[in-house]
């Protein structure tokens, strides 16, 4: 299991390189001049030419992609063009209320979308399978920045019952948080009911409701944890969709986060804080993407042998 761990986490290294080069070149192409951006549109052409060589920005592609690596692995992030602050230290004081919001959202949509999923199996082809259903699709459907904006109009606007935007007790987190998970909410569903129709059909269930095993203990004892393989899979894909979203969610309720730090710096053409942001972003993904890993060998029998046979090969 530890040598699973460590291979994992060296996938990592390529996975960041890779996410670093790609947004590097992307800002680097992007028109713009960050001495002039600094300066200003009305400092003299001198000043703007001296502030670049100061920064290195005259310099090849490959020796700028190469200083910035370098500099990342010693976790400078370099300074923000607007307001000359770390961006390293800007984004460590802004993670936590990303990660809340996304770890939040996950898990309120595996509370909710499992069940929901499960209880359509069970009365497949009933009303409680069709509603399941209905919710299901308007969640896949419907955009997470569409969903805040109108649960925005619908309480705190109208019903007044709720604050727009924001950060404080728990009422400041619902919409955000509702906004954001309904999307995996809904995928949860769907995947939880599409393996639990194809567990409940399998012989073992069959045999085990012969027995006169209670349905309860059926469904949540012997169907559900066989079921669980391509859910916990599903929940990888839900990581993703949590932290990309809630960069959006951020900027809709004024989260002093991740996205909503980027999102003020693409329109002030901070390109060097998007470059630290997309860089962080993409080392968190890749921590829950193995966290799922890691939770998948734990319950996946198949996985479990796999290293049980290589231990037993090694005594």
């Amino acid at each position: 299991m530890i040598k699973y761990i460590i291979k994992r986490l060296l996938l990592i290294i390529p996975i960041i390189l890779g996410a670093t080069i790609l947004v590097f070149t992307i800002m680097y192409f992007t028109p713009g001049d960050p001495a002039e951006i600094i300066l200003g549109t009305d400092a003299g052409r001198d000043a703007i030419m001296a502030l670049r060589d100061k920064m290195g920005l005259n310099d090849p592609y490959i020796i700028r992609l190469g200083r910035y690596i370098v500099s990342l692995c010693h976790l400078d992030f370099g300074d923000s063009y607007m307001t000359g602050l770390p961006i390293f230290q800007e984004l460590m004081e802004r993670i936590p209320n990303t990660l809340k919001l996304s770890m939040i959202s996950i898990l309120v949509g595996v509370l909710a979308g499992v069940p929901l999923g499960v209880n359509a199996a069970v009365h497949h082809g009933r009303w409680q399978d069709f509603l399941s259903m209905i919710i299901a699709l308007l969640g896949v459907s419907m955009p997470g920045f569409w969903l805040a904006l109108m649960l925005v109009v619908i309480f705190s606007v109208k019903l007044n019952v709720l604050p727009p935007f924001g950060m404080g007790g728990l009422k400041y987190w619902i919409m955000p948080v509702l906004s954001n998970c309904f999307n995996g909410l809904a995928t949860q569903a769907r995947q939880s009911r599409s393996s639990m129709l194809d567990v409940l059909y399998s012989d073992y269930i069959v045999m085990a409701r012969a027995k006169g095993l209670p349905e309860k203990e059926v469904i949540w004892k012997h169907a559900l944890p066989n079921a669980m393989i391509p859910i916990i899979t599903v929940i990888g894909g839900a990581l993703g969709h949590a932290l990309g979203g809630g960069l959006v969610i951020e900027t809709v309720f004024g989260i002093p986060g991740v996205g909503y730090y980027m999102t003020t710096a693409i329109n002030q053409r901070d390109y060097i804080v998007v470059q630290g942001c997309v860089v962080i972003l993409g080392v968190v993904f890749s921590l829950m993407m193995l966290l799922t890993d890691l939770l998948l060998a734990a319950v996946d029998p198949r996985i479990k042998a796999q290293f049980a046979g290589k231990g037993g090969k090694h005594r």
